[in-house]
């Protein structure tokens, strides 16, 4: 009636195995579709981004100003639950912080 160490252990392993190939699975799947999605956002600006996050700097709970570069010119945007406002702009090949 007793159940053996190797069962308990062989059950564990099993376990630790499945969990394994799930976990790595997972991580593979989602380097793929980011690596697509990169693909798909990559070709309409012919090798970059056309929207780069730069910085953020949380205000409040829901508030936030954040630093993003869109095709050369860089945007100061303030972002709160009620939407998103463009504070200032300094158009490609200006310094943001001068």
């Amino acid at each position: 009636m007793g159940v053996s160490v190797w069962t308990v252990l062989s059950s564990l392993l099993a376990v630790v195995i499945a969990l394994a190939v799930v976990l790595g699975l997972a991580f593979v799947l989602l380097k793929g579709l980011r690596r697509w999605q990169d693909r798909f956002q990559t070709a309409e600006s012919e090798g970059e981004r056309p929207i780069r996050f730069l910085r953020a700097m949380p205000l409040g709970q829901s508030e936030r100003v954040v630093l993003i570069e869109a095709r050369g010119e860089v945007m100061l945007v303030g972002v709160t639950a009620g939407g998103i406002s463009l504070l200032k702009s300094w158009p490609a090949g200006e310094e943001p912080l001068t």
